[in-house]
């Protein structure tokens, strides 16, 4: 990929491309000597291979951004830089699906029973977007915009929005995705629900990241394994800060070719005006302050299969359709709460980077980052506690997790660390 400065220059030099584009093209006549003519068209050709690449790329870039960026009705300017475009609905990025053209998104089914819990956030939570009193109309959704300068951070324009692809074991240390989570299996699901508090964890590396999550599975950890996932992420690769953020991710391949964040490709089907994925959080938990969590349901639509997401106690995000997935079409038989960051190992050595609150889930309630009311949805559409819940830290001199079960959170625990430390060098 060529350097940030000559790409963002793009659209002002572009015109010069063209010339020089045309130049290779032509004849070239000179009075200079055989010698001096040679290297003269060296230098020629090299410039102009060079203008070449820089007009493929900038043609990727446009290509790119024209497929995620759909034309709105309405644009919002956050205090925080980000820009929103109001889409309508059946113009959002899912829409360019064969399946779904010429079509409107659903209503919402009715949620599992015994849906009842609700998060300390909803009544104060504000995206960053909204806060000047904007708002996007009935009929719309409010995306985030997708930049040149997004694209220029990833590492490949055409992987953007995706997770590097890799394989995916649960009982790995050798990847350098490390995780501290609680997971169910052996069972078929059909959705889950959690409240999890949000934390602006620090980020040492541009390329690494940190999120708290839910992921449902089904499949095997092999190449054919079928995700849905939902939390908070610190994504300075993605989001060009660290702002903790609301995300959404689907695969059906392992994190190969299919799926993505967001809606950086065709899939989430938004229906909610007035929450906008990827953008930030806020507020956020202090240490030994006040705790702000989010709740996530997740569930399946016993009529139409699909599956759909709810943030707090009655905001209907949107859905994924059952056909984007093989496993998944039918039930999950896994789900998995938690932690995960990525370990670059900058300079040799395990990444700073913090999981959760940073510290480590000793510290208890106002410290340590949480998962409570961990619940699942079973075959009936109805909640049940995540009963038989098993806990696992990849690294747990790194980062750690326990648990425990009480009346007031039922089924939860505690998880998060620090990452590099004298037990963890």
């Amino acid at each position: 990929m060529a350097s940030s400065s000559s790409i963002l220059s793009l659209p002002i030099i572009l015109p010069f491309v063209l010339f020089l584009i045309s130049l290779s093209t032509s004849p070239v006549v000179s009075s200079l000597s055989p010698t001096n003519s040679t290297t003269s068209g060296t230098s020629t050709n090299s410039t102009t291979l060079h203008a070449r690449q820089e007009f493929l790329n900038y043609k990727r870039i446009r290509a790119k951004l024209n497929s995620i960026n759909k034309p709105s009705v309405k644009t919002i300017q956050s205090e925080d830089g980000d820009v929103i475009d109001c889409v309508p609905v059946h113009l959002q990025p899912a829409f360019d699906i064969a399946l779904l053209k010429g079509q409107i998104p659903l209503d919402p089914p009715e949620p599992p029973k015994g849906c009842n819990l609700s998060s300390s956030l909803d009544d104060i939570l504000v995206q960053k977007w909204r806060m000047n009193g904007e708002s996007c109309p009935d009929g719309t959704v409010p995306i985030r915009r997708t930049t040149e300068k997004d694209l220029l951070r990833a590492s490949s324009i055409r992987r953007f929005g995706m997770k590097p692809p890799r394989r995916v074991r649960r009982d790995s240390t050798s990847s350098n995705h490390e995780h501290a989570v609680g997971y169910v299996m052996g069972d078929q699901y059909y959705g889950a629900q959690a409240s999890i508090n949000v934390w602006s964890p620090q980020v040492a590396d541009p390329s690494e990241f940190s999120l708290s999550q839910m992921w449902v599975i089904s499949g095997s950890f092999g190449n054919d394994l079928n995700t849905i996932e939902a939390g908070w992420q610190v994504s300075p690769q993605l989001y060009g800060d660290d702002s903790p953020r609301f995300f959404t991710y689907w695969t059906t391949d392992a994190y190969q070719e299919t799926g993505c964040y967001n809606h950086y490709c065709s899939g989430f089907v938004q229906t909610n005006n007035k929450f906008a994925i990827g953008a930030a959080i806020s507020p956020t938990s202090l240490y030994s302050g006040r705790q702000f969590d989010i709740s996530l349901l997740i569930w399946k639509d016993p009529q139409h299969g699909h599956w759909w997401l709810r943030l707090g106690s009655g905001a209907v995000i949107g859905y994924w359709p059952s056909f984007l997935f093989t496993h998944l079409a039918q039930h999950a038989n896994m789900v998995q709460f938690g932690g995960e960051i990525v370990n670059t190992q900058p300079s040799g050595f395990h990444t700073s980077t913090q999981m959760g609150s940073g510290h480590f889930s000793g510290e208890g309630y106002d410290k340590s980052a949480y998962f409570r009311n961990l619940q699942i949805v079973d075959w009936d559409n109805g909640l049940i506690p995540a009963s038989n819940l098993k806990l696992l830290a990849d690294h747990p001199n790194c980062y750690d997790i326990r648990g425990g079960v009480n009346r007031a959170w039922g089924n939860y625990f505690y998880y998060g660390g620090p990452g590099r430390n004298v037990r963890c060098p």
